[in-house]
């Protein structure tokens, strides 16, 4: 089964690594700039999984999980915060948002392909 990813994160670097690493693995991609971008995408894509910073521009990634979490359509699409945070008080304000899982910055991207898979496959 093909997957399709929403990857949300303000850094260029991060997304073009999460992509390259994304396509690797057979999973098709799509990216945005922040969590503005990101629900303005969800206008065209509706993926299987979504991955999110939460430090952003416009809209963290807490406002962005929030907002879909607030739409029906999206409400049971999982969705992995990949951050530099690790702080357990804002993995909790994550999950009470919405979030499914948390992984942090640097990740291995074995491990992120098996988290995708395990939450969306």
């Amino acid at each position: 089964m093909s997957l399709t990813v929403l990857a949300v994160d303000d850094s260029r670097t991060i997304r073009d690594l999460v992509s390259h690493t994304l396509r690797e693995a057979g999973i098709t991609v799509h990216t945005a700039e922040d969590g503005i971008a990101g629900l303005e995408r969800l206008r065209d894509v509706t993926p299987d999984a979504i991955i999110s910073d939460i430090n952003m521009p416009r809209l963290d990634g807490f406002g962005f999980i929030e907002a879909i979490r607030q739409q029906d359509c999206f409400r049971a699409i999982p969705i992995l915060v990949l951050t530099t945070e690790a702080a357990p008080e804002l993995r909790a304000r994550a999950r009470a948002a919405g979030a499914t899982g948390w992984i942090v910055k640097p990740f291995d991207p074995a491990k992120l392909v098996k988290a995708l898979h395990m939450v969306a496959g």
